[in-house]
Formats: C-alpha cells, sequence, structure tokens
C-alpha cells in the first residue's frame, strides 16, 4: 500500500530513545511525547475522578449516612463530574491519543504548530492543576454543571474552578486549530481527501465544534465570574438578571462537547472494526458524512436539557423534534459497523472485545436517549438517575471502551511490546461486566423516580444502590487490573513487530514505536486505509 524504504531498526533512534531525562520531555516538541504527557497527566486525573466516585457510590451505600456528611457528599460529586468530564473524558482521546496517532496516521514528521502544541498542554495542566488545587483551598459544591443562581451565592473557592475550565477550554483550541491545519497542510502524497482514515475525519469534525462551541463556555464561565465578584446582573434574577440564561449558554456548548467525546471515540472503532474484521469498512463516504451530520446537528439540539426550565411548548417541540435526528447519523454509523463485520474474519482480540463493548453500551445510551427526547417522558425522568446512567452509557461507557479498544489496539506501536492477550481480556471482561452492574439498576431507579445528586433516599432503593456500588467497585478493579498488566507488558512483553495486526493506515508502515521524526522516508500513499479482503 505504501513505498517506504526502511534501514535497519536498530541503527535508528525512535522517540523513547532519541534523549533521556525528565527535562527532555518538559521541553520535547515531540508530538508522540507530547501525547504521551498529555496521557499520563489525564490518566492521573482519571485515577482522583474515579475515586470520588467511589466515595459517592460508597456514601450511597445505605439510605442514611454511611461515612460522610451530605455537605461532603456534595462536593464528591461535584469534582467526580468537574473532573471526569473537563480533565478527563474530553481531552483522553482528542488530546492523548490524537497527539500521538494524527501526524502519523498523515504521513507528517510532526503537527503544524509544534511549540503552540507544546504550549496547549502547559495551558491545560495549568487550568487542570488550578481547579484541582480547589481540593485543599475553598472546595466547590455547584455540581459539574455550575448552575445559577446557586452557583452565584455558594461560597467555596467556585472561581478557582472557573478559571480552571477556562483555561482547559483554551487548550483545547490551541489543539483543534493546530489539528486542522495539520490535516489540510502536512498530508503525505497520495493521501487525498478520500482516503483519510475515518479517525482523521472524526478528529477534524472533533476540532471545529472545539473551534466554533469552546469560546462559548468560555465567555459564560467568564460572566460567571464577573457575576460573582462584581454582581452585575447578568445571571442573578434579584438584579434583573436571568438564571434560564447561563442555562442555554452552557448547553449551547456542552451539548456539542458530548460530542467532543463520543467523535473521537467512533473514530477508533472505524479503524478497529475494519482491521479484526479483515474487511473494507462499509459505506466509507456514508460513515465520513455522517460524521458532520452529527456535528452540525450537535448544534441545535441543546434546549432538549432544559424541557422542564420554563421555555415555550413550541420550544420543545422544536428541540423535541431536531432531537430525533441524531439517530440518523448516528444510525448509518451504527449499520456500518455491523455491515462491516458482517461475514468478515473476526479475530476476537482484545481491541476488538472493546469495540464490541462500545457498540453495546453505545446503543443502549443511544436508545435511552430518544426516550428523553421525548417531551412526556422527560418531565418524568429529568433529574433522575435515568439521567445519570443515560449519560454514562453514551459519555463514559462510549468514551472509555474506545479509548481502551485503541490503547490495547495502538499499544505495540506506542512502547514497542506487546501485550499479554489473556489478562487483556480478562480486563475487559471485568470492566464491561462492572458498568452494566453499575448503572442497569439506575435506569430502574429514575424510572422509579429516585432524583440524582441526592445524600439520602427512600429505604426502598437501597438494593439497587447496592448492586451499583458493587458494580462501580467491579470497574474499579478491571480498569486497575489493566493499566496494571500494561505498564508490567511495556517492561516484559515481547517486542512488537512493526505491524502485528496486519493494519493498513500509516502508522503501522513504520518502526515500533516510531522513529523521532515517525518514518525514515517520506511515505507514498497508493491505496485507500480499509483496503481488506475477507
Amino acid at each position: 500500500m505504501y513505498s517506504d524504504t526502511t534501514a535497519d531498526q536498530e541503527e535508528k533512534n525512535n522517540y523513547l530513545n532519541h534523549s533521556k531525562g525528565i527535562k527532555s520531555w518538559l521541553t520535547s516538541l515531540d508530538h508522540k511525547r507530547i501525547g504521551v504527557m498529555y496521557l499520563f497527566s489525564i490518566l492521573i486525573f482519571f485515577l482522583v475522578g474515579g475515586i470520588f466516585a467511589l466515595i459517592v457510590r460508597t456514601e450511597l451505600w445505605g439510605p442514611t449516612k454511611t461515612f460522610i456528611d451530605a455537605n461532603t457528599y456534595n462536593q464528591a460529586f461535584t469534582y467526580h463530574g468537574t473532573i471526569m468530564t473537563f480533565m478527563v473524558i474530553l481531552p483522553l482521546i482528542p488530546s492523548a491519543i490524537g497527539n500521538i496517532i494524527l501526524p502519523m496516521q498523515l504521513g507528517a514528521k510532526d503537527v503544524a504548530f509544534p511549540r503552540l502544541n507544546l504550549i496547549s498542554y502547559y495551558v491545560y495542566m495549568s487550568g487542570a492543576l488550578l481547579a484541582v488545587v480547589t481540593l485543599f483551598v475553598g472546595r466547590v459544591d455547584t455540581g459539574w454543571t455550575f448552575y445559577t443562581p446557586y452557583s452565584i451565592r455558594t461560597g467555596g473557592a467556585t472561581i478557582l474552578v472557573l478559571a480552571g475550565a477556562f483555561l482547559m477550554g483554551f487548550a483545547a483550541i490551541l489543539t483543534a486549530l493546530n489539528f486542522i491545519v495539520t490535516v489540510h497542510k502536512l498530508r503525505a502524497p497520495g493521501l487525498t481527501w478520500s482516503k483519510l482514515p475515518l479517525f482523521i475525519w472524526c478528529l477534524y469534525a472533533t476540532n471545529i465544534i472545539q473551534m466554533l462551541a469552546t469560546p462559548v463556555i468560555a465567555l459564560t464561565l467568564m460572566l460567571l465570574t464577573f457575576e460573582r465578584l462584581m454582581g452585575i446582573g447578568i445571571f442573578d434574577a434579584t438584579l434583573g438578571g436571568d438564571p434560564v440564561l447561563f442555562q442555554h449558554f452552557f448547553w449551547f456548548y456542552s451539548h456539542p462537547a458530548v460530542y467532543i467525546m463520543i467523535l473521537p471515540a467512533m473514530g477508533i472503532i472505524n479503524e478497529v472494526i475494519p482491521v479484526f474484521s479483515r474487511k473494507t469498512i462499509f459505506g466509507y463516504g456514508g460513515m465520513a458524512v455522517a460524521v458532520f451530520g452529527i456535528a452540525l446537528v450537535s448544534f441545535v439540539v441543546w434546549g432538549h436539557h432544559m424541557f422542564t426550565s420554563g421555555q415555550s411548548e413550541t420550544a420543545n417541540f422544536i428541540f423535541s423534534l431536531i432531537t430525533m435526528f441524531v439517530a440518523v447519523p448516528t444510525g448509518i454509523k451504527m449499520f456500518g459497523w455491523i455491515a462491516t463485520m458482517y461475514q468478515g474474519s473476526i479475530r476476537l482480540d482484545t481491541p476488538m472485545l472493546y469495540a464490541l463493548s462500545f457498540l453495546f453500551v453505545f446503543l443502549v445510551g443511544g436508545l435511552t436517549g430518544v426516550f428523553l427526547a421525548t417531551l412526556p417522558l422527560n418531565v418524568h425522568l429529568t433529574d433522575t438517575y435515568f439521567v445519570v446512567a443515560h449519560f454514562h452509557y453514551t459519555m463514559v461507557g462510549g468514551a472509555i471502551m474506545a479509548f481502551l479498544a485503541g490503547l490495547h489496539y495502538w499499544y505495540p506501536k506506542f512502547v514497542g511490546k506487546m501485550y499479554l492477550e489473556i489478562p487483556a481480556r480478562i480486563g475487559c471482561v471485568l470492566t464491561f461486566v462492572g458498568f452494566n452492574v453499575t448503572f442497569l439498576p439506575q435506569f430502574v431507579m429514575g424510572i422509579r423516580g429516585l432524583p440524582r445528586r441526592y445524600y439520602d433516599y427512600p429505604p426502598e432503593f437501597t438494593q439497587l444502590n447496592q448492586v451499583s456500588t458493587v458494580g462501580s467497585f467491579l470497574i474499579a478493579f478491571g480498569l486497575l487490573w489493566t493499566f496494571l498488566f500494561l505498564i508490567i507488558s511495556a517492561y516484559k512483553g515481547p517486542k512488537a513487530p512493526r505491524n502485528p495486526w496486519g493494519a493498513n493506515t500509516l502508522e503501522w508502515q513504520t518502526s515500533s514505536p516510531p522513529y523521532h521524526e515517525n518514518f525514515e522516508t517520506q511515505p507514498i500513499v497508493t491505496k485507500g486505509p480499509y483496503d481488506y479482503h475477507s
């Protein structure tokens, strides 16, 4: 597929060895190293956010106080939501996996602006640390949505968290700009738009969303900060403001942000399924167009988060109808994946197991989203555990399952070692079972009317809450198992060949791990990325 004259790999310095020491990493302009720094930083925040999730679930073991008081509980779910949303799920695939893989899939030596890439990492870390430091100074109990009027009047270090989220959004804009220019300007010879891997298409659409939507949330958080500091009356009803206006601004960004989380996840699934089915992906053009259909619709459905906010019946009807349209491009993607697997030579290696797990959890999340888009059902289910379960199936289950699929798929390319297949499959099963044990009972609790975020609950919900709590610890065990054996494999695993999966995309045409500038010579693309035959 690609022409690339390659010298002895042992005579080449790959990106892990071309320079050593912490300083060389912290000042590196190599996109792969920056991606690795993003990855490790995000995984640390993932650990912290996960600990807060376990604190919340442990407290909910019984209907009365288990081990923390109500104020601490409010702070715990606030930090869980804030950390997992802004510090983990949003940048996990675009900034970490994307940074490592995107230039290699394009046949480029690096991103278009390497220095800007490094700056974006430090801006992200500055914002994340600014928000995390509030754990020790003031703390925050607003929930991750910062809804007014409570976020205007509550004490604590809310302004620091708002400033941190503002900086992380600015980092996302810098990364998006960098990636868009890279896709336009640094593609290898022969890599036309019609031959781009679908992972690139998904990242490209994601970056457009980031460029257009992130400034809205940045300005909203700035206005909220001004409201707290100066009382200028934008969201404060006592000063003539409108608290619901904050919701409009917040969800105008945050619903497109849902697809900042999920479109890159879809991109990973687009890469894994054809490779492990040994088939050309079904409907390449339709799959690419569907990505932009999802991105477009994401900007005009924010009002379905506000059906009970008092907006007009006409607005509710329009937002409900448009929300239903999301199922069309999403259904195209789902159909394409299933059609690709049909009559394929499927190999159930760990990346494919995670991809199949993604299909299940994302299907559940999508179907329950149709319930929430239906006005009569939404009125009953709003602010219940049904919404919590739907959100986690769509965002966390979808994004994390896809991330784990991509992590195992590209692991040999990242570290130059192979992992052991049996422990990897065990980790997949533990995580998948734990996830469903955690969140399926929450659908039942929501249908029965249990409000989310409550410190206490009626005794009849005890058993379902306990099942959910057991599932959360099973997830934690599965993830710890997975990351532990991946770390061990990095030191003791067998050496990875250049292309262990027999994939066609460009990143597999260089050494494992790659050279410092990715390729010894400029690769030339002659065929599409999914030309497999079952």
